[in-house]
């Protein structure tokens, strides 16, 4: 008997350390080794990248791949999953590294500093890291020395595309019209970087990049308007702190739904007693209202006239007396949408067949469509429309980002729901550049991947906050950023070929901010001859650098 309890106790031993071994085992396999290499980021646990098919709660202003299908019963293992995700949150000191390229036959020696700052709870617990690349102008003084913090939107984009194509010191390699070149793709030095004027900060939001929060779940608190503006407003408040850059003029540059962010900053950090000597909008959208139709709200239809004209006269579509003159065709299209459509559209169902039957004349002229396809979208051409119709004799689709580029649908004609062919052209040669370049020149050695949506680390909605009121808007921010601060300029950047946030809208939302004429003197604009990333092109890049520089000169000189 005894021997048999021996046995016993023998086997619930070997089971139990077994049972431990088998625990110890798994939890090593959901973390990766930290690396103890000099001037070498920690490595991040990452998950397995599981998507699931989304519908985005307002139309995104970025880039945005399609989503794989959804295998059936996955729904509980991918929230368990999900659930159990935790991302090492050990503060790690950024990679420095030194570097000099020739601006306009000057030699620039610059320092670039690439890592995490952490974003922290109340009790000093770090909730999530916020990725970030710095480059500085050697041997300039701090306190003069301009200083631009930039971002791009999406909700739920990394900053890759300001980095890599606008700002930066060095840029993907693309086509002289921005459009794509052969692989293998290359990087090359940027001319146009406004590095030479400002020093920079590219940040990515907390997702997105190499930007995480601790967890799946505590990363929700920050994928809303009200937490990314109260993250972004922490990271810069941090970063003028650790880097003694409180005294610096102070810039924000935001894209897309970056120009919502940076609007919601500036109110945000205003009332902090942080302010800016200017803040530059690209492809704004402040107010969704201008973006978001409703059976009640046509006020988007109206505002795509106008870049619906530049794009039919891109693609030679308009009729031969639009088509001598482009630019003066989308004049008369703003004067246009803003009288007769808009009178037409507000007798909604009330409005006569005479008057209807003119409306989808004038439309047919403006937009390059046929009168039936107009006739039968009810006088109301959204982009998917457009993008669908106006080329279909082709068998091409236009962008959505930028109309300009065209492509065939990827399941055919008749069987792919929305495709933008402008994703096509520039997501590998940023994705391919950006990974080499980071981890070649930057020294940033991580296996993390690099994410260009949040919807790869499980961002699936966004809290839209106000729209619980009516429609998202940050402009109430930006107003009261204005007239808080009488020395602060607003710059607007606007594509004509941008169908994601159309020129005529941004304008609109400007002239509705309810600023004296005395404020409305610090706002001025730039139009280009591209979409929604003007800065593809070579020649508008060129023009983005001379605005920008000419607007932040204007900002730092008091008046």
């Amino acid at each position: 008997m005894r021997s048999f309890l021996v046995l016993v106790v023998a086997v619930v031993l070997a089971f139990s350390a077994a049972a431990q071994q088998s625990s110890e085992n798994n939890q090593q396999e959901q973390s990766q080794p930290q690396q103890k290499q000099k001037k070498q980021p920690k490595q991040q646990a990452e998950p397995t990248k599981e998507k699931k098919p989304e519908e985005p709660a307002a139309k995104p202003t970025e880039p945005a791949p399609p989503q794989p299908d959804q295998k059936a019963g996955d729904d509980k293992d991918k929230d368990k999953d999900k659930k159990e995700e935790h991302f090492d949150m050990t503060e790690v000191a950024p990679i420095v590294t030194h570097h000099q390229m020739a601006v306009d036959g000057k030699t620039l020696k610059y320092t670039a500093t690439t890592g995490r700052l952490p974003i922290k709870r109340g009790d000093g617990k770090i909730e999530a890291e916020m990725f970030f690349v710095a480059y500085s102008l050697d041997g300039q003084d701090p306190s003069k020395r301009p200083l631009t913090f930039a971002f791009n939107g999406g909700p739920g984009s990394a900053t890759i595309w300001l980095h890599m194509g606008a700002l930066g010191p060095r840029r993907v390699a693309l086509q002289p019209d921005g459009f794509l070149p052969a692989a293998p793709y290359r990087i090359e030095d940027n001319p146009s970087t406004l590095l030479d004027k400002s020093d920079l900060v590219l940040v990515d939001a907390i997702g997105t990049g190499f930007s995480r929060g601790e967890t799946s779940e505590s990363s929700k608190k920050f994928w809303g308007v009200k937490g990314d503006i109260e993250a972004f407003s922490e990271f810069i408040r941090l970063y003028l702190a650790r880097n003694e850059r409180w005294t610096s003029p102070l810039f924000l540059l935001g894209e897309s739904y970056g120009t919502t962010r940076a609007a919601g900053i500036a109110g945000h950090l205003a009332e902090e007693g942080i302010t800016f000597n200017g803040i530059t909008l690209l492809s704004m959208v402040l107010n969704f209202q201008t973006l978001e139709d409703t059976k009640t709200n046509d006020g988007p239809y109206v505002f795509l006239i106008p870049s619906y004209t530049m794009i039919a006269g891109y693609h030679h579509k308009l009729p031969a007396d639009l088509q001598q003159d482009v630019n003066k065709a989308r004049q008369q299209a703003e004067q246009w949408a803003s009288t007769e459509y808009t009178a037409a559209l507000n007798k909604g169902d009330a409005i006569s067949p005479e008057d209807r039957e003119k409306v989808v004349e004038q439309m047919s002229r403006f937009t390059g469509l046929s009168k039936d396809v107009i006739d039968q979208a009810n006088l109301r051409i959204d982009v998917p429309k457009f993008t669908h119709y106006l080329l279909l004799d082709q068998k091409l689709r236009t962008g959505r980002l930028d109309g300009r580029y065209t492509g065939p649908d990827p399941n055919g004609v008749l069987d792919t729901p929305f495709y933008d062919p402008t994703e096509a052209n520039i997501t590998s040669p940023y994705n391919s550049v950006f990974n080499q370049y980071v981890r070649s020149e930057l020294g940033y050695k991580t296996d993390m991947p690099y994410f260009f949506f949040g919807h790869d680390a499980g961002l699936e909605k966004w809290d839209w906050g106000s729209a619980g009121e009516g429609f998202p808007d940050t402009a109430t921010a930006l107003r009261q950023a204005l007239v808080r601060n009488p020395y602060l300029k607003v710059l607007v950047m606007e594509g004509y070929y941008d169908l994601a946030c159309p020129y005529f809208a941004a304008n609109f939302t400007i002239d509705h901010l309810n600023l004296p004429q005395k404020y409305r003197g610090q706002i001025s604009y730039a139009t280009y001859d591209s979409g929604h990333m003007v800065y593809l092109p070579t020649e508008s890049l060129k023009k983005m650098k001379k605005d920008q520089a000419g607007f932040m000169e204007k900002a730092t000189s008091g008046q």
